[in-house]
């Protein structure tokens, strides 16, 4: 693995990645290591006359691969493209929200991530979700986390564990909190987990994913068991990481 970053990425990661800066040595080492055997293995093409540049590629990568930081898996195996569209774009949609009700017809996305060899991605959102790494909110990362949902599975919200011992765990404490967000929208009361992971138990895991990583602090005072649960799947502790905020407010601790 490279200890250092190919000519250019350093810039491309300081300008569009700030969680890399927050990383140690060794886990930067290790991210650059698995972002070239992700770029050797993902083709991307653009949409809509979009350019697939080299920053594209490398800030995509970057976000992606933090998913996979100390686990020993496979580098999203169903995976094989990348469509990156320059803004949101439309497509045909149809969901039910958290109430059953059947929504149809042309929606805006940001992206999506197909159950076979697809992730799409608008990059103005890709740029602007990693931007920011306290607001909770993380294109890549849930798009990603998505792919690893479906890994071994049905994309159902349970992901392959490292142990089977953690299932039960894991089903019980995020059924609990999925139940828990779902009564929060029917109540209109404000959660630190965005409304949209009522949608389904999938959506869910997508994203407390996102606030995993961008919230986490908030996350594991509010939702302990959840951060525990998240902590043990990804191998990772990022309420320990410098810079973390410790509010919504956007108050930040000290370096752990």
């Amino acid at each position: 693995m490279a200890t250092t970053p190919p000519q250019g990425w350093g810039a491309i990661l300081h300008r569009n990645v700030p969680h890399f800066e927050r990383l140690s040595r060794v886990d930067r080492t290790e991210l650059l290591g698995k972002m070239q055997v992700f770029l050797a293995e993902k083709k991307f093409e653009g949409c809509k006359g979009f350019e697939v540049t080299e920053e594209v590629r490398v800030t995509i990568a970057a976000q992606a691969c933090v998913l996979l930081l100390h686990r020993e898996t496979d580098f999203f195996p169903d995976l094989e493209t990348i469509l990156v569209y320059p803004q949101a774009y439309v497509a045909p949609s149809r969901r039910v929200g958290p109430d059953g009700v059947v929504i149809e017809g042309p929606e805006a996305r940001q992206g999506e991530s197909w159950s076979h060899g697809v992730v799409v991605l608008s990059w103005h959102d890709v740029r602007h979700g990693a931007a920011d790494i306290n607001d909770g909110h993380n294109l890549v990362f849930h798009e990603f986390a998505h792919q690893l949902d479906s890994e071994y599975g049905d994309g159902d919200g349970a992901p392959a564990l490292p142990r089977r011992s953690m299932y039960i765990a894991w089903a019980r404490v995020l059924g609990q909190e999925f139940a828990e967000l779902t009564e929060d929208v029917a109540q209109h009361r404000r959660s630190l987990i965005d409304a949209y992971g009522a949608t389904n138990p999938a959506e869910f895991f997508a994203v407390v994913t996102e606030v995993f990583f961008e919230k986490p602090r908030q996350l594991r005072r509010q939702h302990p068991a959840l951060y525990a649960q998240l902590q043990a799947f990804y191998l990772q502790d990022p309420a320990a990481l410098p810079g973390a905020t410790t509010s919504a407010e956007g108050e930040v601790d000290q370096p752990a």
